[in-house]
């Protein structure tokens, strides 16, 4: 069973059980106070619980389709293991400046397998800028997808209000280019000449 499938079970699995058992979604929930604490599972527990179905399926259905192509692309190099470090290091890079700014806040939630998926998913884009992202069944170019979601991120994460995590959104994606530049440096140029070269492929050298 690959890695990607296996998170997939995992969180789905925990998200339904903590939907039926309150007490698991408030052991595994981000909540400052719980940190402050010494409660550290939940800088990472958070990732494998989901508000409702919506929540739940977008989430998974995103990780099982780029964390797929990606687990392809990383296990040759870094092994299994090394994937599934990758995106759980996802999630707890993605929720640390969070707790930065919310560690006095004892009303603040935040939950979901966002962080982790959105490193996965930009991890994807800096490979193949110019592929097809299909967004409400619309084909958008993977570059012009990433600039979009990073200007939505910034101006939702400043107006609020909305209930949800943007900062765990972008940087989740900012760990994900970081981690595949700290892998492969030379991605930086080859992924410059392919934003000018639309018809180039995917630039991982394996």
């Amino acid at each position: 069973m690959s890695m990607t499938l296996l998170l997939v079970l995992v969180t789905t699995a925990v998200t339904l059980a903590a939907w039926v058992w309150p007490r698991l979604h408030e052991a595994l929930v981000y909540w400052p106070p719980g940190v402050a604490r010494g409660q550290w599972w939940r800088l990472l527990g958070h990732g494998f619980i989901h508000a409702d179905g919506t929540h739940l399926l977008f989430n998974m259905i995103t990780l099982y389709f780029f964390g797929t192509v990606m687990e392809l692309v990383l296990t040759p190099r870094i092994g299994p293991f090394g994937f599934l470090l990758f995106y759980l290091s996802g999630l707890l890079v993605a929720i640390l400046p969070t707790h930065l700014q919310h560690r006095r806040d004892a009303r603040f939630l935040s939950l979901g397998a966002s962080g982790a998926v959105a490193a996965l998913l930009f991890a994807y884009i800096l490979l193949r800028p110019w592929s097809l992202l299909f967004v409400l069944f619309i084909p958008v170019p993977a570059i012009l997808f990433a600039a979009g979601y990073v200007v939505y991120s910034l101006r939702a994460q400043r107006r609020g209000g909305d209930r949800i995590n943007h900062s765990a959104h972008l940087w989740g994606g900012v760990w994900g280019v970081a981690f595949m530049l700290a892998l492969e440096p030379a991605l930086a140029l080859r992924f410059l000449e392919a934003v000018t070269s639309p018809a180039s492929g995917s630039l991982w050298q394996g």
